[in-house]
């Protein structure tokens, strides 16, 4: 995957999701999101695109997020099971 940076008056070295890159890698994080990098588009049920604002993205998989289909850390808040329980 190949990073561009953003410019002189953004935020310095903060990684900018390149259109044209066409590496995609889906990354699964124990008890976690899928961490999603490359150019991918999302879409709601719908058809509709679902809006990207960064090079990496954090799908969540346990469906307690509030700013859904983003992972907002949810996951960390419940107590975990034994290894590999998903709840």
């Amino acid at each position: 995957m190949r990073l561009r940076r953003r410019a002189a008056d953004s935020v310095p070295d903060s990684p900018v999701w390149d259109p044209h890159d066409s590496d995609v890698t889906i990354s699964v994080c124990p008890d976690g999101p899928l961490l999603v990098r490359g150019p991918v588009e999302l879409r709601d049920i719908d058809g509709a695109p679902i809006a990207r604002k960064r090079s990496t993205i954090a799908l969540c998989r346990c469906g307690r997020t509030g700013i859904a289909p983003f992972c907002d850390s949810s996951h960390k808040k419940k107590p975990r099971g034994p290894a590999g329980a998903r709840g």
